[in-house]
């Protein structure tokens, strides 16, 4: 009998564990992502964040607008972030979850199509973070589940120009699509409906962006030479890297979905009135809306950085445009645009950087750039108040350019930081001796999380201060 309860045994167990892996296995918990949903969650996530960073903290560094409370940011204490003035964990998520895309890419054949997209993604998802913040984690991040949740800090120019670089991926990932001879269709892209041509000419136009943003470092004109002369780049609107906005939640701007309170915290700047009042641009009237105690319909700025306890009437003062919140489905994610590349193309001409007409180009992109915001480009505008050597050529490029980066005031600092235009103005109450930041800081949750690797990368920044130029601004 004692044998006979042996064996019962040994086949009861022997039948629990034969197949204890399949029973143990939650079949509605997939081992792995389909990277379809994952390009479609990074480039909207990304996007729609972004974007609301631009407007709110990026806006306030470039002098868009102003803030009339919770603003310690625009008086330029940017270690006090309030309505945005984060955007590192935008970055690092988006970053993480694109490397997944490219590992499955890698990885599995049937994947083989996402390799390009995800490493132009991340070429320049890689940039808008090493231009904000200089030195950041970078060849050691984004992979927290397999190696260290401890990164060490590259500099600004390895991640630049280093192999696994922007400039490196960005040529991978070109390299990848023309390579790609696969009949699986790219799925999740919310920018180009799967259009692979439509990823080199993104891949191209940045590569434009970010050589015009190193060329005080290194020899860039053949290279823009080469991209010139090929001619595969962001040339038209209808080919723009953007994703619309809707006039109705889920996928609405997200000021729209907001206090309204939030929204008339946000004022036209002192800066843009100026700016663009002396250009007489009717653009004015799509970006800000005439002041409520304007007696004939006029505008009126207010200069950033104030005293919040001072006080000052709302009525007084031009409140954003209602494209920014009443009517958000006329209204972009911008990733890359042709207006962009065309200022980008027309500096480089007028810094002898290519052999091309400085003024087709910079006519060009103005007036896409009427065309993108839906505004009529006033028929004497490129003639008389914003001709090309109307004052300095390179002035009114930038100038230009920083008018139509006008969801996106991170580029516009970040361009000013590199040319000195347009010309901010100092503060009203600064908390930073007057001075105009040119990097972000590193957040107070690097210092508590990564703090040796840290506490390095602030002393390299003399205490993590937002006055030391990162390595493409560097004298």
């Amino acid at each position: 009998m004692k044998h006979i309860y042996s064996i019962l045994v040994l086949l009861l167990v022997i039948g629990c564990t034969k197949d204890f892996e399949e029973i143990n296995t939650n079949t509605n918990d997939p081992v792995t992502v389909q990277p379809s949903l994952l390009l479609r969650q990074v480039i909207y996530d990304y996007g729609e964040q972004m974007s609301y960073e631009g407007f709110t903290a990026g806006n306030l560094l470039g002098q868009y607008s102003t803030a009339l409370d919770f603003n310690l940011f625009d008086r330029h204490d940017l270690k006090s972030p309030q309505l945005g003035g984060n955007p590192w964990p935008i970055f690092y998520q988006n970053l993480r979850d694109n490397e997944i895309i490219l590992n499955l890419s890698q990885e599995n054949a049937a994947y083989a199509v996402y390799e390009g997209p995800a490493r132009i993604m991340k070429a320049y998802m890689a940039a808008g973070l090493t231009d904000l913040f200089g030195d950041v984690p970078y060849s050691e991040a984004f992979q927290g589940d397999t190696e260290t949740v401890t990164p060490s800090y590259d500099t600004q120019e390895s991640i630049y120009m280093d192999e696994g670089g922007i400039f490196d991926n960005l040529d991978k990932g070109i390299l990848a699509i023309q390579n790609y001879s696969g009949t699986i269709a790219l799925e999740g892209d919310i920018l180009f409906n799967g259009d692979l041509d439509g990823w080199i000419r993104f891949a191209n136009s940045l590569k434009i962006k970010y050589l015009m943003r190193v060329s005080s470092k290194i020899d860039v004109a053949s290279q823009l030479q080469a991209i010139v002369a090929e001619g595969n780049f962001i040339d038209d609107n209808s080919a723009n890297a953007i994703f619309n906005f809707t006039d109705g939640e889920p996928n609405s701007f997200r000021l729209a979905q907001l206090r309204v309170g939030d929204f008339n915290n946000y004022v036209l700047s002192e800066t843009m009135d100026e700016i663009l009042t002396n250009l007489n641009d009717p653009r004015i009237a799509r970006l800000y809306q005439p002041f409520a105690n304007s007696t004939d319909g006029g505008y009126n700025g207010l200069l950033n950085g104030i005293d919040a306890s001072a006080g000052v009437s709302l009525a007084d003062y031009s409140l954003l445009g209602t494209i920014f919140r009443e009517n958000t489905g006329l209204l972009d994610a911008n990733f890359m645009s042709s207006m962009e590349t065309h200022f980008l193309l027309a500096e480089a001409a007028q810094q002898g950087l290519i052999s091309a007409d400085t003024e087709p180009l910079y006519n060009t992109g103005v007036t896409q750039a009427f065309e993108y915001w839906q505004v009529e480009l006033p028929e004497d505008y490129l003639s008389v108040d914003a001709a090309l050597n109307n004052g300095d050529p390179l002035e009114n490029i930038i100038t230009q350019k920083w008018i139509a980066n006008s969801i996106n005031g991170y580029e516009g600092w970040v361009e000013y930081r590199r040319t000195g235009f347009p010309q901010l103005k100092t503060i009203s109450a600064s908390l930073n001796n007057d001075l105009i930041p040119i990097r972000m800081p590193y957040p107070a949750e690097e210092e508590a999380l990564n703090n040796a690797n840290y506490t390095a990368a602030s002393n390299n920044t003399e205490g993590n201060s937002i006055n030391v130029a990162v390595w493409w601004d560097e004298q």
